[in-house]
């Protein structure tokens, strides 16, 4: 893979090219924020590995901006804080993974791999619908009925992955793993929070809620809409 670094500490920095570049990867590191956005927007990157905290652009707004403009490339996303509010906030942000200082090397590298397995856009049709509402992958819009609905990162890969799943009810675990690759239950409301917002944005001005709630089960969006 082609792997981007952006992490202002040297010795880490250079700690993880060189276990990277050792399993066979090409590695481009950057040691600011916003150069690093420069080359993640120009390079052409299978993965990213970047750091929270950063001089010139912080890593959340980094990763927020790689979004916004429609870079899907997986971060992996570092910090010295543990506190699951941290996590979250990185992951609603757009971050693929999470991963606290200090680590080991084989749990990056393990990381990373799982992040390189998923399957791309590309593998997918361009395009999902569900009734009247239609999800473009590439381009990264939603629209109902012909008009546009702009949602977040995070809305968007909701959508996507109930979508990916007509009519076949998705657990609240399933999109906790699939949309913030939580492998347990942080014990908040961030499927709640996510959903009320997204059906509040899909349902505006509309009389029907495409998506329904199985109660004690989960949530599915209806082959019609």
């Amino acid at each position: 893979m082609r792997i981007l670094i952006v992490e202002d500490d040297t010795e880490t920095g250079q700690f993880i090219a060189r276990g990277l570049a050792e399993l066979g990867h090409q590695v481009v590191t950057s040691d600011d924020g916003r150069d690093g956005l420069f080359q993640a927007t120009d390079g052409g990157f299978d993965a990213m590995v970047v750091d929270r905290m950063l001089p010139g652009l912080d890593g959340l707004s980094l990763v927020k901006a790689l979004r916004a403009a429609g870079n899907t490339t997986p971060v992996l996303m570092l910090t010295a804080v543990s506190g699951i509010a941290d996590r979250v906030e990185g992951l609603e942000g757009g971050a693929d993974d999470y991963l606290v200082k200090p680590f080991a090397f084989t749990e990056l590298a393990a990381r990373l791999h799982a992040l390189g397995r998923r399957p791309s856009a590309a593998a997918e049709p361009a395009r999902l619908t569900a009734g009247d509402i239609v999800l473009d992958l590439h381009r990264r819009t939603v629209t109902r009925a012909g008009r546009k609905i702009a949602l977040q990162p995070r809305e968007f890969t909701l959508l996507a992955e109930l979508m990916r799943n007509p009519g076949r009810i998705m657990t609240r675990t399933m999109l906790l793993e699939r949309v913030w690759d939580f492998d347990f239950d942080p014990k908040t409301n961030i499927v709640e929070t996510h959903l009320s917002r997204l059906r509040s944005k899909l349902n505006a001005g509309f009389d029907s809620d495409p998506i329904e709630t199985v109660r004690g089960a989960g949530y599915l969006i209806r082959d019609g809409g």
